[in-house]
């Protein structure tokens, strides 16, 4: 299918790719970068006889152009909502704004989300760290007679996940009552 024959092979291909859209968005919520690679992707697939990629990402582009003036798809929103959902299931900020990077959103949205997190939440990453050791079953959720045998292992899994050191130490130490008292205020 070469996208641009004639002008009724163009209005089909732009209604095919709006309909693909708009499918993809009533299943997933997406940002533009994953939308177009979807669309890309499902009209090779599915049309082995493409002859100019640059002319079916121009009408893809077109595509998503429309469905952000129709408020369908935004990424300031989304990179708002993926931070905040990430964030509850207990990822550290590194880790969220590596996520969205993975996913195609611009750095000021991600630095404004990064922001919002950090205005609307006290030491997000603290309270992170003690959701992802709760979670994982690892620092003060073990057995006292364990804990320093695990305790370079449960710096690792936790500095894998994008804590500091520092964040890391710390929650690591806390004693196990204390840590109830924190994981129940979560």
């Amino acid at each position: 299918m070469n996208p641009i024959r004639n002008k009724k092979d163009l209005e089909e291909s732009v209604t095919e790719i709006r309909k693909y859209a708009y499918f993809y968005l009533e299943k997933y919520s997406a940002s533009k970068q994953q939308l177009r690679i979807y669309l890309f992707k499902k009209l090779i697939k599915k049309n082995e006889k493409i002859y100019n990629k640059k002319e079916l990402l121009d009408l893809i582009d077109t595509v998503i152009l429309t469905l952000e003036d129709q408020k369908l798809l935004n990424d300031k929103y989304y990179s708002d909502s993926r931070s905040k959902v990430l964030l509850r299931r207990g990822y550290s900020l590194n880790k969220i704004r590596y996520s969205l990077i993975k996913k195609g959103i611009s750095d000021k949205y991600i630095k404004s989300s990064i922001l919002k997190i950090k205005e609307n939440e006290t030491d997000p990453d603290f309270f992170s760290a003690i959701k992802m050791c709760k979670k994982r079953r690892i620092g003060p959720c073990r057995e006292e007679g364990n804990r320093t045998l695990f305790y370079k292992k449960d710096i690792s899994i936790l500095a894998r996940s994008g804590f500091s050191y520092e964040i890391s130490k710390k929650v690591l130490d806390i004693p196990k009552e204390e840590f109830k008292k924190l994981s129940k205020m979560i």
